[in-house]
């Protein structure tokens, strides 16, 4: 037998080996890749899924009416002032120690009593406190002496017993 006329396809034959599949190299790269894009689109079905699910069917709070209120305290001497402010809540806040003249421009929930207390200091003083609501004069009280004490407040219609139109942000017009 002449080997210069063997074929290849007897010597693989006569070898006992198969002829190779042509694989390509990066097969395993295109699988890992199909497969951590396929848990990602997975992972983002999850997280938009439980945005939707997890989101309150409530309808958001309508604001609270509201007046603005003027608080003002004048005279001599070193007072307390505790007053009625409206935040997410309505709430009383103290300011003391302050001097005079004193003045705050807040929001008060209709409904409530806008009020403004102070208390002179032990050195006294005289000193009087006044509230206006939406611009009008309300109340006015006054205090002498050491711990003299005034209060001046004003009732609030209900939001459900004003006849007057509110606006976007809740305050009464």
């Amino acid at each position: 037998m002449n080997t210069d006329t063997l074929s290849t396809d007897t010597a693989d034959s006569a070898s006992g080996a198969e002829p190779a599949e042509h694989r390509p190299e990066n097969s395993g790269t295109d699988r890992r890749t199909l497969i951590g894009a396929a848990v990602t689109l997975l992972l983002a079905a999850g997280v938009v899924t439980y945005g939707i699910l997890a989101t309150p069917d409530e309808p958001k709070a309508k604001p609270v009416p509201t007046a603005a209120v003027t608080y003002e305290v004048r005279g001599s001497g070193t007072v307390k002032i505790d007053f009625i402010a409206h935040g997410k809540q309505t709430k009383s806040l103290t300011v003391s120690g302050s001097e005079l003249p004193w003045r705050k421009n807040v929001k008060v929930a209709l409904g409530t009593e806008p009020t403004v207390r102070i208390v002179l200091d032990g050195k006294g003083g005289d000193a009087g406190c006044a509230v206006a609501v939406r611009g009008k004069h309300v109340q006015r009280s006054t205090a002498a002496g050491p711990y003299g004490r005034a209060t001046c407040s004003a009732p609030l219609r209900s939001a459900r017993n004003a006849s007057d139109p509110t606006s976007e942000s809740g305050e009464t017009l």
